[in-house]
This record gives C-alpha cells, structure tokens and sequence, in this order.
C-alpha cells in the first residue's frame, strides 16, 4: 500500500479541483490520484519517446550501430 502524502493547495486550486471532482462523483483524493497517475503515466511516456530518440541518433550517426540496427533490426518472415 502506497504511503499517503500532504499536499498544500492555493484556496483557488482546492475550489477548482473539489468541483471537478464532484462533477465527476468522485472525492477530492480520488480525483487527485487520477491526476497523479496520469501525470505519472505521460513522464514515463515521454522518458521513454527521448530515449527512444537518443537510439534513434545514435543509429543515425554512428556506421557500426547502423549495421547493427540492420542485422537486428525489423524481423523478416523468411520461410513462411
């Protein structure tokens, strides 16, 4: 079980972010949660399309990883 946490909201944020929550029928940690694994998804997301990038240049700039990426690049449906 994950430990809980204290968070200090601006009176505006908390107003905002309690009638989202209602919309919703949810409670105001609920809906924080949602916000958080969400956030949590998208920087896992966008770690990994950099360092997706950052292989994509090396390949692009380095001939043996070049030669690399095509031996053991896209599979090819020989003998089928």
């Amino acid at each position: 079980m994950a430990a809980p946490i204290s968070v200090r909201l601006d009176e505006g944020v908390q107003a905002t972010l309690e009638a989202e929550a209602r919309n919703r029928g949810i409670g105001l940690a609920t809906y924080l949660r949602q916000l958080a694994a969400e956030a949590a998804r998208a920087v896992r997301r966008n770690a990994i399309r950099s360092q997706s990038a950052a292989v994509a240049r090396h390949i692009a700039e380095n001939p043996e990883a070049r030669d690399f990426a095509e031996v053991w690049g896209t599979p090819r449906s020989e003998g089928l």
